[in-house]
């Protein structure tokens, strides 16, 4: 799958999971459930189409953004 996605559609994806996170935060499920299940799901659909050494950069640059803060700092925009 060596597809490349649009803006478009990357914008339209993230609005649909916006929706689907506001839908289990209302049914009170705890943010963390959500939250792992989300990254499962976005682990599977990468493991379906990417090698596991590009997975493991994407992991590593999130791991990068957590222990920079930068994570925090995107999270206050929000606020």
């Amino acid at each position: 799958m060596d597809e490349f996605a649009t803006e478009e559609q990357i914008m339209q994806a993230g609005s649909m999971i916006d929706r689907l996170v506001k839908h289990m935060i209302e049914q009170k499920l705890p943010p963390i459930a959500v939250a792992s299940a989300l990254l499962g799901g976005a682990l599977n659909v990468l493991s379906a189409s990417l090698p596991d050494e590009a997975i493991l950069r994407i992991l590593r640059q999130a791991i990068t953004s957590v222990e920079s803060g930068e994570l925090h700092e995107v999270d206050e925009t929000r606020q």
